[in-house]
Order: C-alpha cells, then structure tokens, then sequence
C-alpha cells in the first residue's frame, strides 16, 4: 500500500530539504564545516552509486559512501511505503550530514535524491519557483 503519491513524496522531500538548508544557513558555524569537509578527501576513482532506502539503517551507508568521496543516488520510495515519518527522517539527517561536511544535496525527480562530496556541487537551473520552495536538480 502506498502512503503518498509520487508528487506528495517529491514535495514532502523538497520541503525538507528547504527548511534545513534554510535553517542551517542561519546556525552552522565555518569553523565545524572546515573541521567535517577535513576529513573528506579527493579520491583517485569517484563513483555514482544508487542505493534504494529501506530503513533508516541504511543512510549510514550513504553516509560512509558521500564521505568516500562517491556520489550517491538514493531512493526513498520503499521507505515511503512503509512510514512517512522515517522518511522524513532520513532526509532531515542527510540534509544536516551534507551541511557538515559542505556537501550538496537535492532533490532527483519524485522519490530520489543525490548526496554529494564537498568537491562536488549541484548544478541548479534558475527558474521562477513557488513561494518557500527551491528549485530542483535538473
């Protein structure tokens, strides 16, 4: 049974991803993000890795892949599926965990998102958007 339609979950996420952007853009200091985006360093190969979202357990694998230096896809439909609440969750602790280390994030369509290195930055095409939302990936 689905909780969400595909365009509820692409709103829901965008929304997150919104408010913590927002809001860490007005509490994080630049002495932590230097101290985080230290430990991240450039490696030889960097990959793109999909990687579907069944739990919560799961973004400590995104973490360690986005802290590799790889650049992940994930998705959040399955998660969706089963408790809205999780994904929220799991967005909101991607979006703060991108924020520490200077990475990027956004939102990939309805239910996917990319993760980012530091090194690596998010291309996002300048349109007219909605009131309180942000524009997405292209």
């Amino acid at each position: 049974m689905k909780l969400l339609s595909d365009a509820n979950l692409g709103k829901t996420i965008e929304k997150i991803i919104g408010k913590i952007r927002k809001r860490k853009a007005e509490n994080v200091e630049d002495n932590v993000r230097a101290e985080e985006t230290s430990k991240v360093s450039i490696p030889e190969k960097i990959y793109i890795k999909a990687l579907l979202i069944r739990s919560l357990e799961d973004i400590d694998i995104v973490k360690s892949e986005v802290k590799s230096g790889n650049i992940m896809i994930i998705r959040v439909g399955p998660l969706a599926e089963k408790n809205l609440e999780d994904v929220k969750r799991a967005v909101s602790e991607l979006c703060e965990f991108t924020e520490l280390i200077g990475g990027d994030i956004a939102r990939l369509g309805e239910e996917r998102v990319v993760v980012t290195p530091p090194f690596v930055k998010i291309w996002r095409e300048k349109t007219a958007t909605l009131e309180g939302e942000t524009p997405t990936a292209s």
